[in-house]
């Protein structure tokens, strides 16, 4: 089983790149495997990332591919309610799982001598989940309320990722709501779940990553074990959700009974993230605008005009430039005061972008950006269950795991012409706004 391993280079930032090991297999039913070892702390991360998530929802059925996250919860094949819980938190050890736009992914982290522990509880439900009635309506149940606590009931809940996708988007997989409408959870079925599964939970619809203190060897032994007669299926094709670029500029208000005060949103679509080298300029775009105090939008709105309470900005509707395909957006999130009027906030957003775009990125100011994202991604790294999930992620979206190595360099290459030149796109007329006010203001 031969090892990939990224040799560490100079870079402009000083900072070498990571030289994680990265190893795969498949097995015959097409089950995907990276195994990334490190001796370095007796932990192991198993990370399963199924090739499914919002935007694979069909219309009538918002809000299931994170239900049925929440049913694989429920019993598998071998064991009832609560005992994966039992094993893995017996052994040592956490687990989660979560739903993302193009992925729905379940993750243990565990003493690495309960290694075997983990890989087996993971194909007990990728061989089959406990489906039932009581199961569903219990877990419908448990999502409503999900939504009741981090969105109804919550200041500023929901936005802008619910909010937004439906004014920057047509398509309804990029722009429904993927935690769900109360009607479509109430009216999931049986027969639906079971359908869900056979579609999208063959094995050769993930990839299972394990990293750690493990000896490829070994895992490969047990994931052909407790993996290698699970059955194969046909997995579907994945179809585009590319979307036409916008070509005027859209703008929508939502009201927040909550909320103690204003907020905008801007939103611009991307290059597709499968080209690094157009998109990753949007990436380090959106940080020299707004990451750090010395970031251009943070300098201007809130050091020198003080005219908002807060600006943030980032690639991605939920946070993570690389978690997801095409379409993706560039955001810009701001919270102001009731004085600070709507025009003025994207005024001041357009002046500058158009001074980066027109003037360009000022000396140094490349390479404090890039070293601030780079270390911050090798923080991300250092603990094993970081580290196995983007090896995963990478792997799930891009077939490319090593990229874990290389994203370092390939941010070092990032100019600082391109970064200007994304700029330029960011323009009035290729955006979405979304204002939300709180109900009740004028």
């Amino acid at each position: 089983m031969p090892s990939t391993r990224s040799a560490a280079r100079p870079r402009r930032t000083g900072s070498p790149s990571p030289s994680y090991a990265v190893e795969r297999f498949s097995l015959d039913n097409g089950l995907r495997v990276v195994v990334s070892p490190d001796t370095s702390s007796p932990v192991v991360a198993v990370a399963v990332y199924y090739d499914v998530g919002m935007r694979s929802e069909p219309e009538g059925r918002t809000g299931f591919a994170h239900l049925f996250e929440h049913l694989m919860f429920q019993g598998s094949a071998s064991l009832g309610k609560t005992e994966h819980f039992t094993y893995v938190q017996g052994s040592g050890g956490t687990l989660n799982g979560s739903t993302h736009v193009d992925y729905t992914n379940y993750y243990e982290t565990l003493p690495s001598n309960a290694a075997e522990v983990a890989l087996f509880l993971e194909a007990d439900r990728m061989r089959s989940v406990a489906l039932t009635q009581e199961n569903l309506d219990n877990q419908v149940a448990v999502v409503q309320n999900e939504i009741r606590v981090n969105v109804q009931n919550r200041p500023y809940g929901g936005f802008p990722w619910i909010t937004l996708p439906p004014i920057l988007y047509d398509s309804f997989a990029n722009s429904h709501d993927g935690y769900g409408s109360f009607v479509d959870l109430e009216s999931a079925t049986l027969d639906d779940a079971r359908s869900f599964f056979d579609r999208y939970y063959a094995p050769g619809n993930a990839v299972l990553t394990v990293a750690g203190d493990v000896s490829p060897d070994q895992i490969r032994e047990w994931v052909e074990q407790h993996y290698g007669d699970i059955p194969g299926r046909d997995t579907p094709q994945r179809p585009s959700f590319a979307e036409p670029p916008l070509t005027a500029e859209r703008r929508a208000l939502v009201l927040d009974r909550l909320a103690p005060a204003p907020a905008v949103a801007m939103a611009w679509r991307t290059p597709d993230p499968a080209d690094l080298a157009t998109f990753l300029p949007y990436v380090v775009l959106a940080e020299v605008l707004t990451d750090g105090d010395a970031a251009r939008l943070q300098d201007r709105m809130l050091m020198r005009d003080r005219s908002v309470t807060s600006v943030g900005g980032y690639v991605g509707i939920m946070g993570d430039a690389l978690d997801a395909r095409d379409p993706t957006p560039l955001i810009v999130e701001v919270h102001h005061p009731d004085e600070t009027s709507v025009d003025r906030v994207l005024k001041t957003v357009d002046e500058e972008v158009d001074r980066l775009a027109t003037d360009g990125l000022t000396e140094g100011e490349l390479q404090r950006t890039v070293a601030r994202m780079t270390a911050r991604y090798l923080r991300e790294l250092d603990p094993v269950m970081g580290r196995a999930q983007q090896l995963s992620v990478f792997e799930q979206q891009r077939s490319r795991a090593e990229l874990v190595n290389e994203l370092p360099g390939l941010l070092d290459e990032v100019t600082a012409e391109a970064v200007q030149a994304a700029a330029g796109q960011l323009r009035p007329d290729n955006r979405a706004v979304l204002e939300l006010r709180p109900e009740g203001s004028s």
